[in-house]
């Protein structure tokens, strides 16, 4: 296991990566792919996004309580079913180039590493960029 050593994960990147390797339903990046609107993203809250949220106040406590084991698990290099998962993410983190992402289609825990897009480029690229 890679953790412990180095530079960490973002908190954002681990969290998404340990509810799309569980399956977790109602966390952040779940409630996120399905229209909430946190604050914190960045996106303009919406009542609608707002109601999301508040329909599942217990689900997203529950998925920061789910990434703490996780992540102490994985922080004690001990084995869980997100490791692998994780441990990807955090050899992507480190591997970025200046400009590079690593994007993810919810609910997958496997990124994909991305070069910037062109100037031109008007597809919309959701990711962690270093």
């Amino acid at each position: 296991m890679a953790a412990g050593t180095g530079e960490s994960l973002p908190h954002d990147l681990a969290q998404y990566v340990i509810e799309a390797s569980t399956g977790y339903q109602h966390g952040f990046w779940d409630l996120v792919a399905h229209g909430a609107t946190f604050k914190s993203t960045g996106r303009r809250r919406t009542k609608p996004g707002r109601a999301i949220i508040a329909a599942h106040r217990d689900e997203l406590a529950g998925a920061e309580r789910l990434a703490g084991l996780h992540l102490a698990l994985w922080n004690a290099r001990t084995s869980s079913p997100v490791t692998e998962n994780l441990d990807r993410a955090l050899a992507q983190w480190r591997q970025l180039r200046r400009g590079q992402r690593i994007v993810f289609a919810w609910p997958s825990p496997r990124g994909a590493v991305v070069d910037p897009a062109p100037a031109n480029d008007a597809a919309l690229r959701v990711g962690a960029t270093r």
